[in-house]
């Protein structure tokens, strides 16, 4: 009888184990990889509680050449976790075409660079972002469909959503700590709760992740509001709060959805700012006596940010917020982002220490009492330049692409356009002059009757009208240019097309029979100018200029001699400047600078003589 006994433990043992593997993969694999899982109470790191120390970093607002230096400086500060938006419309710039390889879109090699470092990662993919980043990171492609809902289970956005899912999930399950990698955690949605209440969609979201491959624990992030909470969270998944500062903010999310950890996935070191507005700032000794709540209570944090970087091109987003009893009917403010993403944080646009810095990184350190934190890395090297001398090169008038007819103005993502600037052109028939009204326009328009300009309409300071004077023209030709300012990122007026979107009146009559001119301003575009042969008294200039460079350093021009525009150096975008501030340099990065002769072009919306480009060493 011990003989067969013996034979049948010889024969099936290891039938046995192959279907225990087979069932429990998780636990087989905790023996060769550490263990992150969600606690009741707690996370737990190999069963022992573990405190998330995290720091926001989003690698396409930092050159690449730099995300090592970031990442080392978020860990000499006492961080352990790097957090990170991955924005989906960055990665998937035409709808169906996807790009994880090139320059900053290598989002494996960031992955890598964190693990590198000896940093956790706590993934935060979206679909939806927010971040002050265009249209909350959604492709603004989808807004090409008159009437599709956003963030929901409408099947032309889930189908979008699933198509992205599946392309990421391919890349982030090779660096899950389930597979020996750096990320541990992955965030659902995003703030759900300030924006809708479909628990399908995000069960939907939940299962398509783990359907692709995607088997860390989740979370979830929303205000600390019973609102926001109840619509925002599930019950498997982790409570992130934006911010979690007051004990208060802990127990109500316990409360509504207890058995999980509780975290502040957003402490705000610093803040966003608007054009036309002052640069915010918060207080060092306020987020220092907030970090320290937490690191007494030993809650996990992230630092939203620990460095911002740049919006660089046409990246920045808006805010709009309900408002009431404007004479124009207007339903909400409009707030374009400017492009720095500096955020008044621990670490600036550059990648400088500041005093916030190392009042966190004493605070973090004096908690940690076995642990001696690594050196403060070296700063990237930042110069300023002689004074670049410019010079009328070409206008967008002597760049007009073919047009299209059309009945009545349509907004740009109508006409798969999504960013820059798109013309409306038409002639005056019966009424000539007086009150135009632009229903609505979004967001900011140059008014030209033949070929005069007449004055703007901004969007930001809630006008949607202008008057048109008489002049002595039969049939005066009519020309609204637009340009887009953002596409908003939060809450309820997220589905905004640019341009006039939806029609254009005259003393009550509505305009018909236009032309329209698209000016995508991207790269491509760009490269394809054609120098004037003649000068056009008309605003909308392009100016060029060019600049030497003995060795590489990152810079800062200095645009306070124009107006309203953009800057191209080397073909790349810098982004967005304004006369109304506050923000009137724009960071340059090293990488994308020459030795020897370097090129820039500006392009003003309406200066239309030439001026000299300083420069200097930080933003302001």
């Amino acid at each position: 009888m011990k003989k067969i006994t013996i034979l049948f433990f010889v024969i099936f043992c290891p039938i046995l184990v192959n279907d225990i593997y087979s069932q429990n993969n998780t636990s087989v694999k905790a023996t060769k990889y550490p263990i992150f899982e969600l606690g009741e109470t707690d996370f737990l790191l190999n069963g022992e509680p573990f405190q998330i120390r995290a720091g926001e970093i989003h690698p396409n607002r930092i050159p690449k050449d730099y995300w090592r230096q970031r990442i080392q400086m978020a860990k000499a500060m006492g961080l352990n976790t790097i957090a990170s938006y991955i924005f989906w419309n960055y990665f998937e710039t035409e709808e169906g075409k996807f790009d994880f390889k090139t320059e900053n879109r290598d989002i494996a090699e960031f992955f890598r660079i964190v693990e590198e470092e000896g940093m956790y990662l706590f993934l935060r993919p979206g679909p939806y972002c927010c971040a002050e980043y265009d249209f909350g990171a959604l492709p603004p492609y989808l807004l090409k469909y008159p009437d599709i809902k956003i963030r929901c289970m409408d099947p032309r956005y889930t189908a979008a959503v699933e198509r992205y899912i599946k392309k990421l999930a391919k890349i982030v399950k090779e660096y899950q700590i389930t597979n020996g990698g750096p990320i541990i955690l992955l965030q659902i949605e995003n703030e759900y709760g300030s924006f809708a209440n479909d628990k399908n969609y995000l069960n939907w979201l939940s299962n398509l992740w783990r359907k692709n491959g995607i088997d860390i624990p989740f979370a979830t992030g929303d205000g600390p509001t019973p609102y926001m909470l109840d619509a925002g969270r599930l019950s498997h998944c982790a409570v992130g709060l934006d911010s979690g500062s007051e004990l208060e903010h802990w127990d109500l999310a316990k409360k509504m959805n207890p058995g999980v950890p509780v975290f502040s996935s957003e402490t705000y070191p610093g803040w966003l700012t608007h054009w036309g507005e002052e640069w915010a700032k918060v207080n060092t000794e306020d987020i220092c006596k907030e970090v320290g709540f937490l690191m007494d209570n030993k809650k996990s944090f992230s630092l939203y940010v620990f460095h911002g970087g740049t919006n660089f091109g046409f990246t920045a987003g808006s805010n709009a917020f309900s408002t009431k009893d404007l004479p124009s009917g207007i339903t909400h403010n409009f707030s374009p982002d400017v492009t720095s993403y500096d955020y008044d944080a621990p670490l600036t646009e550059q990648g400088r220490v500041t005093q916030k810095y190392k009042a966190l990184r004493n605070l973090i350190q004096s908690h940690l009492s076995n642990e001696t934190l690594r050196d403060i890395p070296s700063e990237i090297a930042v110069v300023s330049l002689p004074d670049i001398k410019m010079e009328r090169f070409t206008t967008l008038w002597d760049n007009m692409p073919n047009s299209l007819k059309l009945v009545q103005p349509k907004p740009m993502e109508y006409l798969n356009q999504f960013h820059g600037m798109i013309l409306y052109k038409t002639v005056l028939i019966g009424h000539k002059s007086g009150k135009l009204t632009l229903r609505e326009v979004h967001d900011y328009a140059i008014v030209f009757v033949d070929g005069k300009f007449i004055g703007t309409i901004d969007r930001r300071l809630n006008q949607n009208s202008i008057e048109i004077p008489k002049t002595e023209t039969e049939n005066p030709v009519l020309e609204i240019l637009v340009e887009e300012m953002g596409h908003v990122n939060f809450a309820e007026f997220m589905i905004d097309r640019k341009g006039i979107t939806e029609r254009a009146v005259l003393n009550g009559m509505t305009l018909m029979n236009w032309e329209v001119f698209q000016f995508p301003l991207n790269e491509k575009w760009i490269t394809m100018l054609t120098k004037a042969q003649k000068n056009i008294d008309k605003p909308l200039v392009f100016f060029k200029g060019t600049f030497k460079m003995d060795k590489k350093a990152d810079t800062y021009l200095d645009m306070s001699n124009y107006k309203k525009g953009y800057v191209w150096v080397n073909g790349n975008n810098l982004g967005r400047y304004w006369e109304v501030g506050p923000q009137k340099r724009l960071y340059c990065p090293a990488c994308w600078l020459k030795e020897g002769e370097n090129e820039i072009i500006v392009f003003d919306l309406h200066q239309t003589e030439a001026a000299i480009v300083s420069s200097s060493e930080t933003l302001y």
